[in-house]
């Protein structure tokens, strides 16, 4: 099967395109945001990852506002061009919003259903954010 000759992720095709980020060191999945070309070229251009917040329709440049930035470790796209994986190092300790290490810290029980949480706070968000 012959591989098609791209030279990055598509931003033709999809003008936003998910961005998985994953601790380098211990392969923990810590968020997923979105990328658009203007920031996947800051973040290849600074080293620092940097987002496109669709809420707020502006880049997002993670750790702005809570010190918990992400150094740029590696970066990959998949096979089809429309999905990015950044690893990185993440400064500060939490990579979400409310203050867990993880975006992904409630756990599903396949059997019943019925959630728990997997982590704990690194910070208090209301302190952080001061909204």
């Amino acid at each position: 099967m012959e591989r098609l000759a791209v030279s990055g992720p598509n931003f033709e095709k999809i003008e936003l395109i998910p961005a998985i980020a994953q601790d380098e060191e211990t392969g923990d999945v810590l968020m997923m945001a979105y990328m658009n070309k203007e920031s996947y070229e800051e973040t290849l251009q600074t080293g620092r990852v940097c987002y496109f917040s669709r809420s707020r329709q502006k880049l997002w440049r993670k750790g702005e506002e809570s010190g918990n930035v992400q150094e740029l470790k590696s970066i990959y796209y998949d096979c089809d061009a429309d999905t990015i994986l950044v690893k990185v190092n993440q400064i500060g300790g939490a990579a979400c919003h409310t203050g867990y290490r993880s975006c992904f810290f409630t756990k599903i029980d396949p059997a019943t259903g019925q959630t728990s949480e997997v982590g704990e706070r690194v910070f208090d968000p209301k302190e952080v954010y001061k909204k």
